[in-house]
């Protein structure tokens, strides 16, 4: 009877023993935490996978409209070229009629005669602008004379033109490039004085320092060189009073 149970018992130690080892691994504990870990760890690097993912769409699409950017940039460059072109094209056909209409009412015969009758326009019957390119072409072939009488009929003819300063200038450079210092001093107060709002004071003012340098009134050419820096400090003829200050400066005059 003791035999019995002993055995019994070693039977059942047995069994028991066996069925813990034979206990699947899904249930161990330490499996199952293992398990958990890898899935957190899978899980994790999808998101990280998937934020590069995203991050990489965005930069494609960043590309993308640049690229489209750029495109339509490329595209407005060409339009505009286009424009310049047809533009230029239609210019150089106006500027060709316009001299042959010159031609056509004498224009050019003073241009290639050199002559201009008292009271005559350069072009007569022709408007403001014709007659201004013109007598502004003499005083371009150093024609000083016939560049002077064309912008002075220019000015009786156009009072009211808006190129009217601009002539008057042209008319005292065409006197100052000819050494006519006294009569060109003249006429660039006249720009200053009749047409004080005009573009081409600073430099009329300029020229007027230059003059009395010429005619070697010195203050009155040190006061007007000097009203041109400091009434127009940023321009090209400030500049250029300065260094004929500087001139007068180191001539001792």
């Amino acid at each position: 009877m003791n035999s019995r149970k002993a055995i019994a018992l070693l039977i059942g130690v047995v069994t028991t023993g066996g069925c813990t080892l034979l206990q699947p691994p899904a249930e161990d504990p330490a499996m199952v935490r293992l398990a958990e870990l890898e899935r957190r760890l899978d899980a994790i690097e999808r998101i990280v996978n998937n934020q590069g993912l995203v991050q990489l769409t965005q930069q494609v699409d960043a590309l993308e409209r640049r690229a489209d950017q750029l495109q339509g940039q490329a595209e407005t460059l060409q339009h505009d070229a286009e424009d310049t072109a047809v533009r230029q094209r239609q210019l150089y056909a106006d500027l060709d009629s316009r001299i042959q209409d010159l031609e056509a009412r004498g224009g050019s015969n003073v241009l290639e005669s050199g002559t201009l009758q008292p009271g005559q326009l350069p072009v007569p019957g022709g408007s403001d602008r014709d007659n201004y390119q013109v007598a502004f072409e003499l005083l371009k072939q150093e024609r000083y004379d016939l560049a002077a009488a064309s912008f002075k009929q220019f000015l009786v003819a156009f009072p009211n033109s808006e190129l009217a300063d601009n002539a008057q200038y042209w008319l005292a450079e065409s006197y100052y490039a000819s050494d006519k210092f006294e009569q060109a001093l003249q006429d660039f107060e006249v720009v200053i004085t009749k047409y004080p709002r005009s573009r081409k004071v600073p430099d009329a003012l300029l020229k007027m320092g230059y003059c009395n340098y010429s005619l070697k009134q010195w203050d009155a050419a040190r006061v007007t060189l000097s009203r041109v820096q400091a009434d127009y400090p940023e321009t090209t003829a400030a500049r250029l009073a300065g260094q004929y200050l500087q001139r007068m400066k180191s001539e001792g005059v």
